[in-house]
């Protein structure tokens, strides 16, 4: 089952959080490099680590976690998931994957070098992205919500409320550690908040309406936006899509203020 929520109540609130937060920087962005993307992909989570992009995509029957050529698209290395499971998002910590399921409230850690599932862990209510800085992890669940999680024990420690101008930002998904900032998705949409780890504050908005016409694609009203990585060596932001057929490097370009 693909998870929905009428535009009705996605786009009433963006608008909220977009009239709330009038005087939060808006960023457009410049294409930087354009790399292929399997179109099979569901994107669910997305990192880059030595070299490699690490992408999972979901839907059950069909969820894999998946080692990538950044420059060809080609998949080198590939775990399917057990098929009752609806894969969510991915992060790398000491040598492992971790990987969430969407309603199951279970997640996997695997090998990071061979996939090899290790054990599962488990967590209320639904998992939909992960990222992390050097201490610990964070967790999105479709909520305003952020978890803090121990990344040893995955054991929850704390939350952030993200919020725009005081008004709160749900449908938080993927999500990307950079530079000292969260990156997230906010799905059935085209933007991006940047949010202080601090405060739960949004920064910033990264506005993508125009990098790829989703209106062309076979399912627009489920392929949208979502999927964030960041290569810090060379400072280089990723973006992609569920299904899209290319993936973006791209630069912030900060917009005029109104």
């Amino acid at each position: 089952m693909i998870r929905r929520l009428t535009y009705l109540l996605a786009f009433a609130m963006l608008a909220c959080c977009t009239q709330a937060g009038a005087a939060i920087p808006v960023y457009g962005y410049k294409v930087v490099h354009v790399y292929p993307h399997d179109i099979s992909a569901y994107t669910e989570g997305l990192f880059y680590k030595d070299g490699f992009l690490y992408e999972a995509t979901g839907e059950a029957g069909e969820s894999t976690v998946r080692k990538v050529e950044l420059q060809t698209g080609k998949v080198l290395q590939r775990y399917d998931v057990p098929p009752q499971y609806f894969g969510e998002g991915i992060v790398d910590w000491k040598g492992k994957l971790m990987q969430l399921t969407w309603k199951s409230q279970i997640g996997f850690v695997h090998d990071l070098n061979t996939f090899k599932l290790e054990r599962t862990f488990a967590y209320p209510g639904e998992g939909w992205a992960l990222t992390r800085d050097s201490k610990q992890l964070y967790m999105s669940d479709g909520s305003s919500i952020l978890r803090i999680l121990n990344p040893d024990t995955l054991a929850q420690t704390g939350s952030i409320a993200v919020t725009a101008d005081g008004v709160p930002v749900t449908n938080l998904n993927e999500l990307e550690w950079v530079k000292g900032t969260i990156y997230a998705n906010i799905w059935l949409t085209s933007k991006i908040a940047l949010i202080d780890p601090a405060t739960g504050h949004v920064t910033g908005w990264l506005d993508l309406a125009s990098l790829l016409d989703i209106n062309q694609l076979p399912e627009p009203v489920n392929d949208v936006l979502n999927g964030i990585a960041y290569d810090a060596k060379h400072d280089r932001l990723f973006v992609t899509g569920k299904r899209w057929p290319k993936l973006f490097e791209i630069k912030l370009v900060k917009q005029p203020a109104p």
